[in-house]
């Protein structure tokens, strides 16, 4: 599969060894003088390494790649210690990755793994200045940080981090049940937002993150929250956002592989393709109808199409 995977450039590479011990994963190591990727399956594409390196030799590429494996991870993770597993959770956590942290939670009591502190062992302060100021002392405090992490950019390029907003539905519809009986309110006032997650541009977004995971996704031309004013009220409330530009965004194949891991690998329910009435915009929709081919899975397909004032012309399952 086509995913978000470092890239070493040897060149620039001093082999100073400061990345090694921040991939809590174990995905590298120094081998002949270099920082080496062992294994495609270790590495979360995440990115904590990458602000540790004093040469800005790593950075974030798209490319075919083996299938992050959190268990495979968990394996690997059990013999370096107590310290190297609540650091490797701690890292899940800051990254808002709650799905593969109830994985390792799960992995550690189902196989009886002992979390105790050793004699003389002490907890170390696994915290750099990316991520949140508190480390995991023991497995409750893991298992009570499932809930995502509300700050901290973790590693990697802040503006592209995965964050879940948790948004919370019902508060959200109260504010616009109450907004709408207020007559006092003026049209043009400050709406809520229905956004859950960030980011929210297709590059940028990782496909098996926690949000994708059974979720009810929107696909929406760049061109539609500008033109239809009512946007997150109709079509974004309760749903996950991906957005992009089928004429001007580059390496379009790439979103065509993400949208095929979000059916096959996260299992979205449905997926609202949201787009212009201009004709470029229908290679939005070619992508998501190839991605669902490749997938295999023939979920719920919608087209929405937006006039360029804004309104509705159509909306029909395809």
């Amino acid at each position: 599969m086509k995913r978000t995977i470092i890239k070493i450039d040897e060149d620039l590479c001093n082999g100073c060894g400061n990345c090694v011990p921040n991939c809590h994963e174990g995905a590298l190591q120094i081998i002949d003088g270099k920082a080496r990727l062992i294994s495609d399956l270790f590495c979360d594409g995440l990115g904590a390494c990458i602000g540790h390196c004093p040469e800005g030799a790593i950075a974030m590429e798209e490319r075919e790649a083996e299938p992050y494996d959190e268990i495979k991870v968990m394996e690997l993770m059990v013999p370096k210690g107590r310290n190297t597993i609540l650091a490797h959770l701690e890292h899940l956590r800051d990254h808002n990755e709650t799905e593969l942290l109830k994985q390792a939670i799960n992995y550690i009591k189902e196989n009886n793994i002992d979390m105790s502190p050793k004699n003389g062992e002490t907890l170390h302060n696994h915290t750099h200045h990316h991520s949140r100021p508190q480390a995991f002392g023991n497995l409750s405090e893991a298992r009570a940080a499932v809930a995502p992490a509300a700050s901290g950019c973790g590693g990697g390029c802040p503006g592209s981090k995965p964050i879940d907003f948790n948004i919370d539905l019902k508060k959200v519809q109260d504010a616009v049940a109450e907004a709408k009986a207020d007559t006092t309110v003026v049209s043009g006032g400050d709406a809520p937002s229905e956004l859950r997650q960030w980011p929210v541009q297709l590059h940028l977004l990782n496909p098996q993150a926690g949000y994708f995971k059974n979720a009810d996704v929107v696909l929406a031309a760049d061109c539609v929250a500008f033109s239809m004013g009512n946007f997150h009220n109709k079509y974004l409330r309760g749903k996950t956002l991906a957005i992009a530009c089928p004429k001007l965004d580059s390496n379009k194949e790439s979103y065509v592989e993400k949208l095929t891991t979000m059916i096959r690998e996260s299992n979205i329910n449905t997926l609202n393709v949201v787009m212009m009435e201009v004709p470029c915009c229908g290679g939005l929709l070619q992508m998501a109808q190839m991605a669902r081919q490749k997938a295999g899975k023939n979920i719920p397909v919608k087209k929405s199409v937006i006039g360029v004032q804004g309104n509705v012309l159509s909306e029909e399952w395809v």
